[in-house]
């Protein structure tokens, strides 16, 4: 057996219906052994014993040698399944999985993050194992890939999905009250449907992305992003317009498209923009061309673009914090969401008993803060949140004022 030819799947089910047959011969043979001896030497037929054989050195040979035979053919299979598991095929897809109680998180190399492991049809992926809190276990039966993850540790598993569909992800190590609703999916997707979602789940990123790009090359120490006057032209509204510039000393007007930006940063002396010192360092062969692609597609997309609000909904469920709290006034972990906002809430202040309002002050505390103040009836588990942006924990009230109204 080859365990870089075959799929997880493929390693696994032979070794399982090996083993499994073999104890389908073993128990079949023994019962009618069993019943054979009851019968033929039961005591109403043979009230004494009439054989003084107190060996068979054939016999003795035979179930010695077999099951070890059978033991060591289960090691081999064994073995190679193992190896096919542990062996990531090149050319994997890596994504990232983190676990925390009670829910997944699924980030991709471009930054894309999404509580559904969204995979290619056909390709292999690793999953890189990561466990924030507790003892989790990321149990994917369609692929037979089961694999602690424990605090601290580096773990992985891969697999390849053979068509498209949706398949179980469990977490399969007692994690808590809420691990019987730790469970996600692998959404497996035709390729070209995949690369469509990872293009349309980086897209709210390029801008930062272009924005970071200019930072680190230094372009923003003499370009503007609001239209204020600097040492160069501003970035604002760049793209598109008009331009006086001088080529060898001579006037000419040009349209600052996408050729222009392209050739200003590379060869910044070639047009001179009017009124400004021709003191801009050419770039050519000292930015990568993946960098100079994304800075012309910030310029040309749009200067300084507002930056899009954030997803609450999309936040609430990236952030675990479907797996504590329900969004339709069922039971869980932690209080429902449903009719939240607004709500009187009577938590625990330093062993004292309150009586609150869910407003955006109190939600905020309790998303930053949860320890604060502990509603009471719930325990007091979660986490703080403090990695959230002042724009994210704004989304998520948003979505939680949404909720109850």
């Amino acid at each position: 057996m080859n365990p870089s030819l075959v799929t997880t799947q493929e390693a696994i089910d032979p070794v399982f219906i090996f083993i499994l047959g073999i104890s389908l011969v073993m128990l079949v043979g023994i019962t009618i052994a069993m019943i054979y001896f009851i019968i033929r030497y039961h005591r109403s037929r043979q009230p004494e014993p009439t054989s003084d054989v107190d060996h068979n050195l054939g016999l003795e040979v035979v179930w010695t040698v077999i099951p070890t035979l059978i033991v060591l053919a289960m090691f081999y299979f064994g073995w190679a399944s193992f190896l096919t598991l542990r062996n990531v095929p090149e050319g994997a897809l890596e994504i990232s999985a983190t676990a925390r109680m009670w829910s997944w998180t699924f980030e991709y190399a471009g930054g894309q993050t999404s509580n559904r492991l969204r995979v290619p049809v056909g390709q292999p992926v690793k999953v890189n194992l990561h466990s924030v809190d507790v003892l989790h276990a990321f149990y994917a039966p369609a692929f037979r890939v089961k694999r602690d993850m424990v605090p601290g540790m580096e773990n992985y598993v891969w697999f390849t999905a053979p068509e498209a569909g949706s398949y179980d992800i469990f977490c399969a190590e007692y994690c808590g009250v809420g691990h019987a609703d730790m469970t996600t999916s692998i959404e497996a997707l035709p390729p070209e449907e995949f690369e469509h979602w990872l293009r349309q789940e980086a897209a709210p990123e390029t801008a930062d992305l272009g924005r970071e790009l200019l930072g680190k090359h230094g372009c923003l120490g003499c370009h503007s992003l609001d239209g204020s006057q600097m040492v160069g032209p501003t970035f604002k509204g760049l793209s598109g317009r008009e331009a006086t510039v001088l080529q060898d000393g001579v006037e000419k007007t040009l349209v600052t498209d996408r050729d222009y930006l392209e050739r200003s940063i590379l060869q910044p002396g070639h047009d001179i923009v009017k009124g400004y010192p021709p003191v801009m360092p050419g770039y050519e062969g000292r930015i990568p061309e993946g960098e100079l692609v994304q800075i012309l597609d910030y310029l040309t997309g749009a200067a300084a673009p507002a930056k899009p609000k954030p997803d609450g909904a999309a936040l609430v469920q990236q952030n675990g914090c479907l797996g504590c709290h329900s969004d339709d006034g069922s039971s869980k972990v932690g209080p429902t969401f449903k009719e939240l906002f607004g709500a009187q809430r009577t938590v625990s202040v330093d062993g004292e008993t309150r009586s609150l309002t869910a407003d955006r002050v109190y939600l905020e505390r309790a998303i930053l803060e949860p320890s604060a103040e502990l509603v009471e009836g719930y325990p007091g588990m979660m986490p703080p949140y403090g990695h959230l942006s002042a724009d994210q924990v704004e989304a998520i009230i948003d979505y939680l004022e949404g909720l109850g109204k």
